[in-house]
């Protein structure tokens, strides 16, 4: 397994499928892992810390069942801050994006439809980004 993934959080089984298949296809070297709801992507976390991998970028919906993108955005920010957080949405609510943008350094918003171009950008430059920062 790679050591390190990329993790898509969506409840839409289509949109994960579309995500997985568009980030392998560009960034073969990170494994990309999917979640169906906040709790599973806190499984896969959790998992994947304690098997020493790391959790490079977060690209998640923001209405979900249960907790909404920002919410899960921040908890997974006050444990694992390094992480690039992506939000993908199709009816995000403006002061959801700024409060995620403030308290969970969000990276990205992208609006649903995506450009796989779009995705593929945003991703690579948040780890270029993320590289600079670690030197």
């Amino acid at each position: 397994m790679s050591e390190k993934v990329i993790l898509c959080v969506d409840d839409e089984e289509i949109v994960l499928s579309s995500l997985r298949e568009q980030i392998c296809d560009h960034f073969g070297d990170y494994a990309c892992e999917v979640a169906e709801s906040a709790d599973e992507a806190w499984e896969v976390i959790e998992e994947l810390s304690e098997d020493g991998v790391e959790v490079l970028v977060i690209v998640s919906d923001w209405l979900m069942p249960g907790i909404k993108g920002d919410e899960f955005l921040i908890s997974v920010h006050q444990k694992f801050p390094k992480i690039i957080k992506v939000i993908l949405t199709g009816q995000a609510e403006d002061d959801a994006i700024k409060r995620a943008k403030q308290e969970a350094n969000l990276y990205s918003c992208l609006r649903k439809p995506w450009h796989v171009e779009e995705l593929i950008t945003t991703i690579r430059s948040g780890l270029a980004d993320n590289k600079l920062e670690s030197l």
